[in-house]
């Protein structure tokens, strides 16, 4: 019944999960430390979570958006470039995350336009006077 081979499947599967600690990539720790913080007493936690969870929370966070932003360098490279449309095929499958996405990117579009009136209204004025 005890079968090793199965108690290695299981450890290398735990493993796998973990960060690859053979790139030469070292991150500095706890960069989004006050922002997450805050974001997690909004969902409902402690206002001063511990530590730990801040950490755990903060490796899980940097570890999706890093697999996301890998993910989409590998299909953007087939084109020879990065673009947003990259980020939104990988999560096309997430409908609140892409609604969200699409959401925020319209709404950076308005920005940029208002900006852009905003600088053309100021420049007519300056003429005027």
């Amino acid at each position: 019944m005890n079968n090793p081979s199965a108690g290695q499947s299981s450890k290398s599967k735990a493993g796998s999960s973990q960060p690859c600690e053979t790139t030469s990539f070292k991150r500095k720790r706890g960069v989004f430390q006050k922002d997450l913080q805050h974001m997690m007493y909004g969902f409902g936690d402690d206002p001063n979570p511990l530590p730990e969870t801040v950490a755990l929370v903060e490796d899980i966070v940097v570890e999706y958006v890093s697999d996301l932003a890998h993910k989409a360098q590998d299909i953007g490279s087939k084109r020879g470039k990065l673009s947003v449309e990259d980020f939104l095929y990988l999560i096309r499958k997430d409908p609140p995350k892409l609604n969200r996405c699409t959401e925020l990117l319209s709404m950076q579009e308005e920005l940029k336009q208002a900006r852009k009136a905003f600088e053309v209204d100021e420049e007519k004025l300056a003429s005027i006077e």
